[in-house]
Parts: C-alpha cells; structure tokens; sequence
C-alpha cells in the first residue's frame, strides 16, 4: 500500500493540548493483556496534533527507577476497556513483547508506523477504509485561549 502523508505524532505531554476529562486521563494506569496479565504502565499517548486524536498508547515496562526500562506502544485500536485503573488491551503479553521497539525518532515515519499497525493487524489511521475505535479516548482539549486585558 502507498503511504499516504500522515501528521507527525508528537507525545501529549509535549504539547499544548490536554485530554477532555479527567476521567479520560489514562498516563499513569497499568496496562493489562486480554489474559489480565501485567504490561506495564501508560507513560504517554502519542497524537495526531492535526486531528487531535490519540493513535497510540506509550507503555513502559521492566527496569528500575527508569534504568533498563523498555517502552513500547500499542495502537489505541486495540485497547478493549478503560477502567479507573486499568487500560486492558485485546492482545497477548507475547504479541507485545514481539513487536517491533518503540523509536521516537521514527513516529513520523509512515513505513515505520506501517510496520506496527501491521505487526498488531490493524490498518493504519490514514489508510483507506481506517475506521477508528469507538470513544477511545475522546480529542484532546487545546487550552483556553488567554483572554485580552
């Protein structure tokens, strides 16, 4: 499939957006596979700041006081429920410790994000027929606008 030209993905936490509701916060939730097995926790969420949508989640997992940790992330496609401290994930602890490693250096690269929408068998957002998951999490806010004195 031709690539199509996708929006850079840049983290939330360094932009200027916010997400809705505190109810829709999920940075700090552990992440669970379909079998409830430990994943990790959710560090970030990588976003389209053009379509201000979340497209993946950023998990990190293992290491100690941040040394050795490996991160890694999952497409928003594939989380299955949202819970007030759990984010469960319709796949296996296998399917993510196989996939291919985060690189932050590569988001914006379509070929890069190809692989893992297809690693996890999901057509990528800015593919043709992409239908996104259902209310998972809503857009996020850009802030108020400052008002003139």
């Amino acid at each position: 499939m031709p690539a199509q030209s996708n929006p850079g993905l840049i983290k939330l936490s360094d932009s200027e957006l916010s997400v809705a509701t505190e109810e829709e916060e999920v940075r700090g939730r552990s992440v669970k596979d379909r079998a409830g097995q430990d994943l990790g926790r959710v560090e970030d969420l990588l976003i389209d700041p053009d379509e201000r949508r979340v497209r993946f989640l950023v998990v990190g997992s293992g290491g100690f006081l941040g040394l050795g940790e490996r991160q890694s992330f999952i497409p928003v496609d594939a989380v299955s429920r949202v819970d007030e401290d759990v984010v469960t994930v319709d796949l296996t602890r296998e399917n993510v410790a196989g996939a291919p490693a985060y690189d932050p250096d590569l988001i914006a690269e379509p070929s890069y994000l190809e692989d893992i929408y297809g690693y996890y068998g999901f057509v990528p957002f800015w593919g043709p027929g992409y239908i996104g998951p259902p209310g998972f999490p809503r857009e996020p806010n850009r802030p108020p606008p400052e008002s003139e004195t």
